[in-house]
Protein backbone atom coordinates (compact mmCIF):
# COMPACT_ATOMS: atom_id res chain seq x y z
CA UNK A 1 0.00 0.00 0.00
CA UNK A 2 1.27 3.47 -0.89
CA UNK A 3 0.43 7.07 -0.02
CA UNK A 4 -1.19 7.41 -3.46
CA UNK A 5 -3.45 4.43 -2.72
CA UNK A 6 -4.41 5.95 0.62
CA UNK A 7 -5.22 9.25 -1.09
CA UNK A 8 -7.44 7.37 -3.54
CA UNK A 9 -9.30 5.74 -0.63
CA UNK A 10 -10.04 9.21 0.76
CA UNK A 11 -11.57 10.25 -2.56
CA UNK A 12 -12.45 13.76 -3.74
CA UNK A 13 -12.17 16.16 -0.80
CA UNK A 14 -14.52 18.66 -2.50
CA UNK A 15 -17.33 16.15 -3.07
CA UNK A 16 -20.06 17.10 -0.58
CA UNK A 17 -21.35 13.51 -0.61
CA UNK A 18 -17.93 12.05 0.21
CA UNK A 19 -18.14 10.72 3.82
CA UNK A 20 -14.49 11.73 4.33
CA UNK A 21 -14.52 14.95 2.28
CA UNK A 22 -14.21 18.51 3.57
CA UNK A 23 -17.93 18.76 4.40
CA UNK A 24 -17.86 15.64 6.57
CA UNK A 25 -14.57 16.64 8.23
CA UNK A 26 -15.96 20.05 9.17
CA UNK A 27 -19.20 18.56 10.50
CA UNK A 28 -17.25 16.19 12.77
CA UNK A 29 -15.15 19.12 13.97
CA UNK A 30 -18.28 21.06 14.91
CA UNK A 31 -19.44 18.03 16.91
CA UNK A 32 -15.99 17.71 18.53
CA UNK A 33 -15.80 14.14 17.27
CA UNK A 34 -13.28 12.06 15.41
CA UNK A 35 -14.46 11.39 11.88
CA UNK A 36 -15.69 7.78 12.17
CA UNK A 37 -15.75 7.27 8.41
CA UNK A 38 -12.16 8.47 8.26
CA UNK A 39 -11.11 5.96 10.89
CA UNK A 40 -12.76 3.21 8.85
CA UNK A 41 -10.74 4.29 5.81
CA UNK A 42 -7.54 4.09 7.85
CA UNK A 43 -8.59 0.69 9.20
CA UNK A 44 -9.07 -0.51 5.63
CA UNK A 45 -5.69 0.85 4.60
CA UNK A 46 -4.05 -0.59 7.72
CA UNK A 47 -2.37 2.65 8.77
CA UNK A 48 -1.02 1.13 11.99
CA UNK A 49 1.12 -1.25 9.91
CA UNK A 50 3.15 1.82 8.92
CA UNK A 51 4.21 2.12 12.59
CA UNK A 52 5.34 -1.51 12.95
CA UNK A 53 8.83 -2.52 11.78
CA UNK A 54 8.99 -5.06 8.98
CA UNK A 55 10.68 -7.51 11.37
CA UNK A 56 7.47 -7.56 13.43
CA UNK A 57 5.07 -7.89 10.50
CA UNK A 58 4.51 -4.23 9.60
CA UNK A 59 5.62 -1.86 6.84
CA UNK A 60 8.01 0.42 8.74
CA UNK A 61 11.32 0.34 6.90
CA UNK A 62 11.88 3.84 5.52
CA UNK A 63 11.20 7.01 7.48
CA UNK A 64 10.46 9.03 4.33
CA UNK A 65 7.72 6.60 3.34
CA UNK A 66 6.19 6.81 6.81
CA UNK A 67 6.20 10.61 6.62
CA UNK A 68 4.64 10.59 3.15
CA UNK A 69 1.77 8.36 4.30
CA UNK A 70 1.12 10.41 7.44
CA UNK A 71 1.31 13.64 5.46
CA UNK A 72 -1.48 12.30 3.26
CA UNK A 73 -3.67 11.84 6.36
CA UNK A 74 -2.77 15.23 7.83
CA UNK A 75 -3.50 16.90 4.51
CA UNK A 76 -7.11 15.65 4.83
CA UNK A 77 -7.72 16.00 8.58
CA UNK A 78 -5.09 16.67 11.27
CA UNK A 79 -7.48 15.23 13.89
CA UNK A 80 -7.31 11.88 12.13
CA UNK A 81 -3.56 12.31 11.79
CA UNK A 82 -3.10 12.76 15.53
CA UNK A 83 -6.03 10.85 16.98
CA UNK A 84 -5.66 7.76 14.83
CA UNK A 85 -2.02 7.86 13.84
CA UNK A 86 0.64 9.94 15.49
CA UNK A 87 -0.34 9.16 19.07
CA UNK A 88 0.20 5.42 18.55
CA UNK A 89 3.48 6.09 16.75
CA UNK A 90 4.78 8.26 19.61
CA UNK A 91 4.01 5.48 22.08
CA UNK A 92 5.21 2.50 20.05
CA UNK A 93 8.65 3.83 19.04
CA UNK A 94 9.67 3.59 22.70
CA UNK A 95 8.97 -0.14 22.53
CA UNK A 96 10.78 -0.65 19.22
CA UNK A 97 13.93 1.11 20.44
CA UNK A 98 14.18 -0.52 23.89
CA UNK A 99 11.47 -3.11 24.54
CA UNK A 100 12.14 -6.85 24.78
CA UNK A 101 10.92 -9.36 22.22
CA UNK A 102 7.65 -10.09 24.01
CA UNK A 103 6.85 -6.39 24.40
CA UNK A 104 7.53 -5.86 20.70
CA UNK A 105 5.29 -8.80 19.79
CA UNK A 106 2.46 -7.52 22.01
CA UNK A 107 2.74 -4.02 20.56
CA UNK A 108 2.78 -5.33 17.00
CA UNK A 109 -0.29 -7.51 17.61
CA UNK A 110 -2.24 -4.58 19.00
CA UNK A 111 -1.36 -2.18 16.20
CA UNK A 112 -1.83 -4.68 13.38
CA UNK A 113 -5.31 -5.38 14.78
CA UNK A 114 -6.14 -1.65 14.35
CA UNK A 115 -5.92 -0.99 18.09
CA UNK A 116 -4.52 2.14 19.75
CA UNK A 117 -1.66 2.81 22.16
CA UNK A 118 -1.56 6.04 24.18
CA UNK A 119 1.61 7.85 25.22
CA UNK A 120 0.91 8.75 28.86
CA UNK A 121 3.80 11.13 29.48
CA UNK A 122 2.41 14.58 30.21
CA UNK A 123 1.45 16.15 33.50
CA UNK A 124 -0.07 19.63 33.48
CA UNK A 125 2.26 20.87 36.19
CA UNK A 126 5.38 19.99 34.21
CA UNK A 127 4.51 19.99 30.49
CA UNK A 128 7.50 18.87 28.43
CA UNK A 129 9.74 18.80 31.51
CA UNK A 130 9.58 15.03 31.88
CA UNK A 131 12.55 14.91 34.25
CA UNK A 132 10.34 16.42 36.97
CA UNK A 133 7.25 14.29 36.37
CA UNK A 134 5.66 13.29 39.68
CA UNK A 135 3.56 10.24 38.80
CA UNK A 136 5.58 7.55 40.58
CA UNK A 137 5.98 3.77 40.49
CA UNK A 138 7.59 2.01 43.45
CA UNK A 139 8.72 -1.63 43.58
CA UNK A 140 6.25 -4.08 45.08
CA UNK A 141 7.31 -7.69 45.14
CA UNK A 142 7.92 -8.67 41.52
CA UNK A 143 5.98 -5.71 40.17
CA UNK A 144 5.26 -2.02 40.79
CA UNK A 145 2.65 0.19 42.42
CA UNK A 146 1.77 3.32 40.44
CA UNK A 147 0.34 6.52 41.97
CA UNK A 148 -0.25 9.94 40.47
CA UNK A 149 -1.86 11.61 37.47
CA UNK A 150 -1.29 11.83 33.74
CA UNK A 151 -3.07 14.60 31.83
CA UNK A 152 -3.64 15.90 28.30
CA UNK A 153 -3.05 12.44 26.84
CA UNK A 154 -4.40 11.67 23.37
CA UNK A 155 -6.78 8.69 23.15
CA UNK A 156 -6.31 7.72 26.79
CA UNK A 157 -9.83 6.34 27.14
CA UNK A 158 -9.97 4.85 23.64
CA UNK A 159 -6.58 3.13 23.77
CA UNK A 160 -6.26 -0.55 24.55
CA UNK A 161 -2.71 -0.02 25.85
CA UNK A 162 -0.46 2.78 27.03
CA UNK A 163 3.20 3.57 27.44
CA UNK A 164 3.52 5.20 30.88
CA UNK A 165 6.31 7.49 32.02
CA UNK A 166 6.76 7.42 35.80
CA UNK A 167 9.24 8.37 38.51
CA UNK A 168 11.08 5.32 39.87
CA UNK A 169 13.94 7.07 41.66
CA UNK A 170 15.35 10.44 42.76
CA UNK A 171 14.98 13.47 40.51
CA UNK A 172 17.38 13.61 37.60
CA UNK A 173 18.11 11.95 34.27
CA UNK A 174 18.03 8.45 35.83
CA UNK A 175 14.99 8.99 38.02
CA UNK A 176 12.25 7.83 35.62
CA UNK A 177 11.21 4.70 33.74
CA UNK A 178 8.72 3.66 31.08
CA UNK A 179 6.09 0.91 31.29
CA UNK A 180 3.97 -0.84 28.66
CA UNK A 181 0.57 -1.88 30.03
CA UNK A 182 -2.81 -2.83 28.63
CA UNK A 183 -6.06 -1.58 30.11
CA UNK A 184 -7.34 -5.06 30.84
CA UNK A 185 -4.41 -5.88 33.16
CA UNK A 186 -5.04 -2.86 35.41
CA UNK A 187 -7.64 -3.20 38.19
CA UNK A 188 -10.48 -0.75 37.54
CA UNK A 189 -10.70 0.16 41.23
CA UNK A 190 -7.14 1.51 41.18
CA UNK A 191 -7.45 4.06 38.40
CA UNK A 192 -9.91 6.78 37.58
CA UNK A 193 -10.40 8.47 34.22
CA UNK A 194 -10.49 12.26 34.45
CA UNK A 195 -12.95 14.39 32.45
CA UNK A 196 -12.10 15.05 28.83
CA UNK A 197 -10.12 18.20 28.08
CA UNK A 198 -11.68 20.31 25.31
CA UNK A 199 -9.47 22.38 23.02
CA UNK A 200 -9.90 25.09 20.39
CA UNK A 201 -7.77 23.17 17.89
CA UNK A 202 -7.85 19.41 17.26
CA UNK A 203 -11.40 19.50 18.62
CA UNK A 204 -12.15 15.95 17.54
CA UNK A 205 -9.18 14.49 19.38
CA UNK A 206 -10.03 13.01 22.77
CA UNK A 207 -7.59 14.47 25.28
CA UNK A 208 -7.92 12.73 28.59
CA UNK A 209 -6.34 12.17 31.95
CA UNK A 210 -6.09 9.37 34.45
CA UNK A 211 -5.36 9.15 38.18
CA UNK A 212 -3.68 6.07 39.67
CA UNK A 213 -3.97 5.02 43.31
CA UNK A 214 -1.43 2.32 44.18
CA UNK A 215 -2.29 0.69 40.87
CA UNK A 216 -0.34 -2.56 40.44
CA UNK A 217 1.78 -2.96 37.31
CA UNK A 218 3.23 -6.35 36.35
CA UNK A 219 6.99 -6.72 36.53
CA UNK A 220 7.30 -7.40 32.82
CA UNK A 221 5.69 -4.02 32.03
CA UNK A 222 9.01 -2.21 32.52
CA UNK A 223 10.56 -1.08 29.22
CA UNK A 224 14.32 -1.49 29.39
CA UNK A 225 15.87 -1.06 32.83
CA UNK A 226 14.84 1.12 35.81
CA UNK A 227 15.88 4.73 35.37
CA UNK A 228 16.16 4.50 31.57
CA UNK A 229 12.95 6.39 30.81
CA UNK A 230 14.43 9.75 29.78
CA UNK A 231 17.11 8.12 27.65
CA UNK A 232 14.51 5.97 25.87
CA UNK A 233 12.38 9.04 25.19
CA UNK A 234 15.32 11.05 23.85
CA UNK A 235 16.17 8.30 21.38
CA UNK A 236 12.60 7.56 20.35
CA UNK A 237 11.63 11.19 19.89
CA UNK A 238 14.33 11.57 17.25
CA UNK A 239 12.06 9.51 15.01
CA UNK A 240 8.75 11.18 15.79
CA UNK A 241 10.12 14.73 15.70
CA UNK A 242 11.74 14.10 12.32
CA UNK A 243 8.61 12.50 10.87
CA UNK A 244 6.44 15.27 12.36
CA UNK A 245 8.52 17.97 10.66
CA UNK A 246 7.63 16.48 7.26
CA UNK A 247 4.09 15.47 8.14
CA UNK A 248 2.95 18.95 9.21
CA UNK A 249 3.48 20.20 5.65
CA UNK A 250 0.29 18.34 4.64
CA UNK A 251 -2.13 20.89 6.13
CA UNK A 252 -0.05 23.70 4.63
CA UNK A 253 -0.46 22.25 1.14
CA UNK A 254 -4.23 22.05 1.57
CA UNK A 255 -4.32 25.64 2.85
CA UNK A 256 -2.25 26.79 -0.11
CA UNK A 257 -4.80 25.24 -2.43
CA UNK A 258 -7.60 27.00 -0.57
CA UNK A 259 -5.79 30.35 -0.83
CA UNK A 260 -5.15 29.87 -4.56
CA UNK A 261 -8.80 28.93 -5.09
CA UNK A 262 -9.91 32.02 -3.23
CA UNK A 263 -7.51 34.31 -5.12
CA UNK A 264 -8.85 33.05 -8.45
CA UNK A 265 -12.53 33.22 -7.46
CA UNK A 266 -12.61 36.41 -5.38
CA UNK A 267 -13.33 39.69 -7.18
CA UNK A 268 -11.56 42.84 -5.97
CA UNK A 269 -11.16 46.28 -7.57
CA UNK A 270 -12.63 45.16 -10.88
CA UNK A 271 -10.55 42.01 -11.25
CA UNK A 272 -9.45 38.83 -9.53
CA UNK A 273 -7.69 38.95 -6.18
CA UNK A 274 -4.95 36.98 -7.92
CA UNK A 275 -4.22 40.04 -10.05
CA UNK A 276 -3.01 42.00 -7.00
CA UNK A 277 0.78 41.98 -6.50
CA UNK A 278 0.45 41.54 -2.73
CA UNK A 279 -1.75 38.46 -3.08
CA UNK A 280 0.54 36.91 -5.66
CA UNK A 281 3.59 37.56 -3.48
CA UNK A 282 1.93 36.11 -0.36
CA UNK A 283 1.02 32.89 -2.17
CA UNK A 284 4.48 32.64 -3.73
CA UNK A 285 6.18 33.06 -0.36
CA UNK A 286 4.00 30.49 1.35
CA UNK A 287 4.72 28.10 -1.52
CA UNK A 288 8.45 28.74 -1.10
CA UNK A 289 8.04 27.94 2.62
CA UNK A 290 6.30 24.67 1.77
CA UNK A 291 9.12 23.62 -0.55
CA UNK A 292 11.82 24.66 1.93
CA UNK A 293 10.11 22.63 4.66
CA UNK A 294 9.87 19.64 2.34
CA UNK A 295 13.52 19.77 1.26
CA UNK A 296 14.81 20.28 4.81
CA UNK A 297 12.62 17.60 6.37
CA UNK A 298 13.44 15.13 3.58
CA UNK A 299 17.15 15.47 4.33
CA UNK A 300 16.50 15.01 8.04
CA UNK A 301 14.46 11.86 7.36
CA UNK A 302 17.31 10.43 5.29
CA UNK A 303 19.69 11.28 8.13
CA UNK A 304 17.71 8.90 10.37
CA UNK A 305 19.09 6.13 8.13
CA UNK A 306 22.45 7.53 7.06
CA UNK A 307 23.57 9.67 10.02
CA UNK A 308 21.58 8.43 13.07
CA UNK A 309 24.38 9.48 15.42
CA UNK A 310 23.59 13.14 14.57
CA UNK A 311 19.83 13.00 15.14
CA UNK A 312 20.16 14.38 18.67
CA UNK A 313 20.68 17.77 17.05
CA UNK A 314 18.92 17.35 13.70
CA UNK A 315 15.54 16.17 15.03
CA UNK A 316 14.87 19.07 17.44
CA UNK A 317 16.21 21.55 14.88
CA UNK A 318 13.78 20.26 12.26
CA UNK A 319 10.88 20.24 14.71
CA UNK A 320 11.57 23.84 15.75
CA UNK A 321 12.17 25.51 12.40
CA UNK A 322 9.48 23.75 10.39
CA UNK A 323 6.93 24.65 13.06
CA UNK A 324 7.97 28.31 12.95
CA UNK A 325 7.83 28.36 9.15
CA UNK A 326 4.46 26.64 9.16
CA UNK A 327 2.90 29.23 11.47
CA UNK A 328 4.34 32.09 9.41
CA UNK A 329 3.09 30.60 6.14
CA UNK A 330 -0.41 30.23 7.59
CA UNK A 331 -0.29 33.90 8.60
CA UNK A 332 0.57 34.88 5.01
CA UNK A 333 -2.25 32.76 3.62
CA UNK A 334 -4.71 34.17 6.16
CA UNK A 335 -4.02 37.59 4.68
CA UNK A 336 -4.97 36.26 1.24
CA UNK A 337 -8.31 34.85 2.42
CA UNK A 338 -9.07 37.82 4.68
CA UNK A 339 -12.33 37.46 6.60
CA UNK A 340 -12.97 34.16 4.80
CA UNK A 341 -10.16 32.62 6.83
CA UNK A 342 -12.42 32.73 9.91
CA UNK A 343 -15.61 31.34 8.36
CA UNK A 344 -16.84 27.99 9.66
CA UNK A 345 -19.17 27.39 6.73
CA UNK A 346 -18.75 27.55 2.98
CA UNK A 347 -16.06 26.46 0.56
CA UNK A 348 -13.18 28.05 2.51
CA UNK A 349 -14.22 26.86 5.98
CA UNK A 350 -11.54 24.17 5.94
CA UNK A 351 -8.88 26.87 6.33
CA UNK A 352 -9.97 27.95 9.81
CA UNK A 353 -10.03 24.33 10.96
CA UNK A 354 -6.55 23.65 9.62
CA UNK A 355 -5.23 26.87 11.18
CA UNK A 356 -6.68 25.88 14.57
CA UNK A 357 -5.49 22.29 14.29
CA UNK A 358 -1.95 23.13 13.29
CA UNK A 359 -1.33 25.55 16.15
CA UNK A 360 -1.27 22.91 18.92
CA UNK A 361 0.42 20.43 16.59
CA UNK A 362 3.46 22.69 16.42
CA UNK A 363 3.98 22.80 20.19
CA UNK A 364 2.61 19.39 21.18
CA UNK A 365 5.08 16.55 21.76
CA UNK A 366 7.78 19.17 22.37
CA UNK A 367 7.40 22.94 22.58
CA UNK A 368 9.50 25.22 20.43
CA UNK A 369 11.40 26.56 23.44
CA UNK A 370 12.07 23.00 24.63
CA UNK A 371 13.46 22.14 21.20
CA UNK A 372 15.90 25.05 21.43
CA UNK A 373 16.89 24.03 24.96
CA UNK A 374 17.75 20.59 23.56
CA UNK A 375 20.02 22.25 20.99
CA UNK A 376 21.80 24.73 23.25
CA UNK A 377 24.27 22.42 25.06
CA UNK A 378 25.30 20.84 21.77
CA UNK A 379 26.19 24.02 19.88
CA UNK A 380 29.52 24.94 21.58
CA UNK A 381 30.88 21.43 21.06
CA UNK A 382 29.87 21.34 17.39
CA UNK A 383 31.18 24.88 16.83
CA UNK A 384 34.62 23.98 18.18
CA UNK A 385 34.97 20.46 16.80
CA UNK A 386 32.95 20.21 13.62
CA UNK A 387 31.78 23.37 11.88
CA UNK A 388 34.18 24.43 9.09
CA UNK A 389 36.53 21.56 9.99
CA UNK A 390 34.43 18.38 10.12
CA UNK A 391 33.65 16.14 7.13
CA UNK A 392 30.68 16.75 4.87
CA UNK A 393 27.80 14.29 4.78
CA UNK A 394 27.89 11.89 1.81
CA UNK A 395 26.01 12.96 -1.34
CA UNK A 396 23.49 10.17 -0.72
CA UNK A 397 22.08 12.16 2.22
CA UNK A 398 20.83 14.79 -0.22
CA UNK A 399 19.64 12.40 -2.94
CA UNK A 400 15.93 12.66 -2.19
CA UNK A 401 14.22 9.42 -3.07
CA UNK A 402 17.49 7.53 -3.40
CA UNK A 403 18.08 4.11 -1.90
CA UNK A 404 18.35 3.84 1.87
CA UNK A 405 19.36 1.09 4.26
CA UNK A 406 16.58 -0.13 6.52
CA UNK A 407 15.92 2.02 9.56
CA UNK A 408 18.23 0.83 12.35
CA UNK A 409 16.75 2.03 15.63
CA UNK A 410 19.61 0.69 17.75
CA UNK A 411 21.97 3.23 16.16
CA UNK A 412 20.06 6.20 17.58
CA UNK A 413 21.86 7.78 20.51
CA UNK A 414 20.80 9.99 23.39
CA UNK A 415 24.32 11.44 23.56
CA UNK A 416 25.73 14.52 21.88
CA UNK A 417 26.78 14.10 18.23
CA UNK A 418 30.44 14.62 17.38
CA UNK A 419 29.94 15.70 13.77
CA UNK A 420 27.51 17.82 11.76
CA UNK A 421 27.71 16.57 8.18
CA UNK A 422 24.94 18.81 6.84
CA UNK A 423 26.82 21.91 7.96
CA UNK A 424 29.97 20.25 6.60
CA UNK A 425 28.29 20.12 3.19
CA UNK A 426 27.80 23.89 3.28
CA UNK A 427 31.47 24.43 4.07
CA UNK A 428 32.40 22.12 1.21
CA UNK A 429 30.23 23.74 -1.47
CA UNK A 430 30.88 27.36 -0.46
CA UNK A 431 34.39 27.38 -1.98
CA UNK A 432 35.12 30.76 -3.52
CA UNK A 433 31.49 31.90 -3.62
CA UNK A 434 31.23 35.66 -3.35
CA UNK A 435 28.43 37.94 -2.10
CA UNK A 436 29.06 40.01 -5.25
CA UNK A 437 28.71 37.12 -7.70
CA UNK A 438 26.30 37.56 -10.60
CA UNK A 439 24.85 34.11 -9.85
CA UNK A 440 22.27 34.53 -7.04
CA UNK A 441 22.74 30.92 -5.87
CA UNK A 442 26.43 31.59 -5.30
CA UNK A 443 25.53 34.78 -3.46
CA UNK A 444 23.26 32.81 -1.13
CA UNK A 445 26.04 30.27 -0.63
CA UNK A 446 28.44 33.04 0.32
CA UNK A 447 25.88 34.58 2.69
CA UNK A 448 25.40 31.32 4.56
CA UNK A 449 29.11 30.55 4.67
CA UNK A 450 29.60 33.92 6.33
CA UNK A 451 26.64 33.29 8.63
CA UNK A 452 28.20 29.96 9.62
CA UNK A 453 31.53 31.60 10.50
CA UNK A 454 29.84 34.14 12.73
CA UNK A 455 27.66 31.46 14.28
CA UNK A 456 30.69 29.30 15.01
CA UNK A 457 32.55 32.13 16.72
CA UNK A 458 29.57 33.12 18.87
CA UNK A 459 28.51 29.55 19.80
CA UNK A 460 32.07 28.56 20.73
CA UNK A 461 32.04 31.14 23.52
CA UNK A 462 28.74 30.10 25.12
CA UNK A 463 29.23 29.42 28.82
CA UNK A 464 27.42 26.99 31.14
CA UNK A 465 24.84 29.62 32.11
CA UNK A 466 23.63 29.76 28.50
CA UNK A 467 23.08 26.04 27.97
CA UNK A 468 19.84 25.47 29.88
CA UNK A 469 16.24 26.69 30.10
CA UNK A 470 17.29 29.91 31.88
CA UNK A 471 19.72 30.85 29.10
CA UNK A 472 19.85 34.43 27.85
CA UNK A 473 17.71 35.56 24.91
CA UNK A 474 20.92 35.94 22.91
CA UNK A 475 21.73 32.26 23.41
CA UNK A 476 18.27 31.22 22.26
CA UNK A 477 18.72 33.46 19.21
CA UNK A 478 21.92 31.57 18.34
CA UNK A 479 20.07 28.26 18.46
CA UNK A 480 17.37 29.75 16.23
CA UNK A 481 20.01 30.92 13.72
CA UNK A 482 21.60 27.47 13.70
CA UNK A 483 18.33 25.87 12.59
CA UNK A 484 18.09 28.32 9.67
CA UNK A 485 21.69 27.66 8.58
CA UNK A 486 21.04 23.91 8.83
CA UNK A 487 17.93 24.21 6.64
CA UNK A 488 19.68 26.43 4.09
CA UNK A 489 22.59 23.98 3.93
CA UNK A 490 20.10 21.21 3.19
CA UNK A 491 18.38 23.22 0.46
CA UNK A 492 21.69 24.16 -1.17
CA UNK A 493 22.98 20.59 -1.06
CA UNK A 494 19.78 19.17 -2.57
CA UNK A 495 20.05 21.66 -5.45
CA UNK A 496 16.67 21.45 -7.13
CA UNK A 497 16.49 21.67 -10.89
CA UNK A 498 14.13 24.65 -10.88
CA UNK A 499 16.09 27.77 -9.89
CA UNK A 500 13.00 29.73 -8.87
CA UNK A 501 12.24 27.09 -6.24
CA UNK A 502 15.81 27.16 -4.95
CA UNK A 503 15.97 30.96 -4.83
CA UNK A 504 12.51 31.31 -3.30
CA UNK A 505 13.25 28.85 -0.50
CA UNK A 506 16.63 30.44 0.26
CA UNK A 507 15.17 33.94 0.16
CA UNK A 508 12.52 33.04 2.73
CA UNK A 509 15.08 31.37 4.99
CA UNK A 510 17.43 34.35 4.72
CA UNK A 511 14.72 36.73 5.92
CA UNK A 512 14.97 34.90 9.27
CA UNK A 513 18.64 35.73 9.74
CA UNK A 514 18.29 39.49 9.28
CA UNK A 515 20.62 41.67 7.27
CA UNK A 516 20.24 42.96 3.71
CA UNK A 517 18.45 40.79 1.14
CA UNK A 518 20.53 38.67 -1.21
CA UNK A 519 18.19 39.05 -4.17
CA UNK A 520 17.76 42.35 -5.93
CA UNK A 521 14.18 43.70 -6.11
CA UNK A 522 13.98 42.58 -9.74
CA UNK A 523 15.28 39.09 -8.93
CA UNK A 524 12.84 38.68 -6.07
CA UNK A 525 9.91 39.87 -8.20
CA UNK A 526 10.81 37.41 -10.96
CA UNK A 527 11.30 34.56 -8.50
CA UNK A 528 7.93 35.19 -6.86
CA UNK A 529 6.22 35.52 -10.24
CA UNK A 530 7.52 32.12 -11.31
CA UNK A 531 6.62 30.52 -7.99
CA UNK A 532 3.08 31.91 -8.12
CA UNK A 533 2.59 30.74 -11.71
CA UNK A 534 3.93 27.29 -10.83
CA UNK A 535 1.65 26.93 -7.82
CA UNK A 536 -1.44 28.04 -9.75
CA UNK A 537 -0.66 25.73 -12.68
CA UNK A 538 -0.30 22.76 -10.38
CA UNK A 539 -3.48 23.67 -8.55
CA UNK A 540 -5.45 23.91 -11.80
CA UNK A 541 -3.96 20.62 -13.03
CA UNK A 542 -4.72 18.99 -9.64
CA UNK A 543 -1.10 17.97 -9.23
CA UNK A 544 0.87 17.77 -5.95
CA UNK A 545 2.73 20.84 -4.77
CA UNK A 546 5.56 18.80 -3.21
CA UNK A 547 8.87 17.64 -4.71
CA UNK A 548 9.49 14.42 -6.54
CA UNK A 549 12.22 11.94 -5.68
CA UNK A 550 14.75 13.66 -7.93
CA UNK A 551 14.45 17.00 -6.19
CA UNK A 552 12.43 18.67 -8.94
CA UNK A 553 8.95 20.08 -8.54
CA UNK A 554 6.34 17.48 -9.47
Amino acid sequence: MSAAELDALFGDAWDEKNPVGHTAVLAADERREMLAAGERVLDEYGLNAEFVPVAHGGRLERADRLAEVLRTVWRRDPCLGLGYGLSSLIASVNVWTTGDEEQCRRTARLLLANRRIAAAFHELAHGNDFAHAECAARPDGGGWLLSGRKEIVTNLRRAEAMVLFARTGPAGSRGHSQFLVTRDELPAARLRDLPRYHSSGMRGVQLGGVEFDDCPLPGDALIGTPGQGVEVALRSYQITRSVGAAMFAGPLETSLRLAIRCSLDRRLYGGKAADLPYVRAAIARAYADLLAIEAFSSVILRALHLAPESMGVYAPAAKYLTARMLLDAFADLRAVLGARSYLRQGQYAMFQKLARDIAPATFAHVSLSAALVTLLPQLPRLARRSWLSGPAAPPSLFDLGGDLPALSLDRLSAGMPRQDGIIGALAEISGDASPHDSDPVRRFTARYADELRRLRDECATLGPADLAIDASPAAFALADRYTVVLAASSVLAVRRHDESVLLGALDRLTERTGGPPVLSPAEREETERRLFDEAVTRYLDDRPLFLNSNGAVV
